[in-house]
């Protein structure tokens, strides 16, 4: 099994191959031509071998790059491509919202699965996107890797920003052992939002740690709001993770000045990865490719 690792996904990549017994790594060669079109070629043979590419699709040019690479290792006579998407660019638009839309996600899924055999993604905004797929497609979860990372920290509860996340919260809590409560959101519009304490708490939060686990962190606007509530109750520390940290524009500054700490896993490079989702989808990979 080779491993291959996209601009957008490098580090990642590497960390995946050291996971499966060190398998081979490849960084491909890439730029662009006058004009501004992409050229990709990968190195090695890889004539009847099996391939894995780790590109996450944030930007539109993350996504041509994966789909050049497809190509690629088809060209140069890989027996089985399966593609791992960190993150998974364009989900949030898994449904038609008004007239003339396009569903983005199905799009999405249709174009990295061309060339693929099977998909592995962490963390999609939906499973209703996972179901887009016509091919194998898997999702590995974030909340391990957070889990691994938070059992080391001398935590005391665990908190969802909203409703939402309430799931992803209440798995987070029993890996660790924490009790977990959920605040009560109103979106205002797409920056600020509104946030309440529920009625009933596990227990008081008054000089305790609390670490608000979310699975996207965008502008931040929601961390933020969640953090100043949680302070004006007492609490002690307050931290913030997530599997995919965007942080767009100054979120992560704003977000920095409201908290103690902030972690991210590797699905997209920032200055909060700490957590790897490595393990975690290469337990999916070994399924998926077994050795011979």
């Amino acid at each position: 099994m080779h491993v291959i690792g996209g601009t957008a996904s490098t580090a990642l990549a590497e960390r995946i191959s050291r996971e499966l017994s060190n398998a081979p790594f490849g960084i491909p060669f890439t730029k662009r031509f006058p004009d501004g079109e992409m050229y990709v070629r990968v190195g090695g043979r890889l004539e009847g071998e099996d391939i894995v590419i780790v590109q996450s699709t944030r930007t539109d040019a993350d996504l041509l790059e994966l789909i050049l690479l497809e190509d690629a290792v088809r060209e140069a006579g890989a027996r089985k491509v399966v593609v791992v998407v960190p993150y998974f660019g364009y989900a949030r638009q898994d449904r038609r919202f008004f007239p003339g839309e396009p569903v983005s996600a199905r799009t999405f899924c249709r174009h990295v699965e061309l060339d693929a055999d099977a998909v592995v993604t962490v963390d999609l905004h939906s499973s209703e996107t996972l179901r887009q797929f016509t091919k194998p497609a898997f999702e590995a979860s974030g909340i391990p890797a957070i889990a691994r990372l938070l059992r080391e920290r001398p935590i005391d509860i665990l908190v969802s920003p909203d409703k939402g996340g309430v799931e992803r919260v209440r798995r987070m809590a029993a890996l660790l052992e924490k009790p977990w409560f959920a605040l009560d959101k109103k979106r205002i519009d797409s920056e600020h939002v509104e946030l309440r304490m529920p009625g009933e708490l596990p227990l008081p939060i008054e000089g305790k740690h609390l670490v608000l686990v979310d699975d996207v962190i965008t502008t931040g606007g929601t961390i933020v709001e969640a953090a100043k509530v949680l302070h004006k109750r007492g609490a002690g520390a307050v931290s913030a993770a997530c599997t995919h940290g965007l942080f767009l524009k100054d979120a992560f500054e704003r977000i920095k000045a409201v908290t103690d700490e902030v972690y991210s896993t590797d699905t997209l490079g920032n200055a909060a990865e700490k957590a790897s989702v490595a393990p975690d989808v290469a337990e999916i990979l070994r399924a998926e490719m077994p050795s011979p």
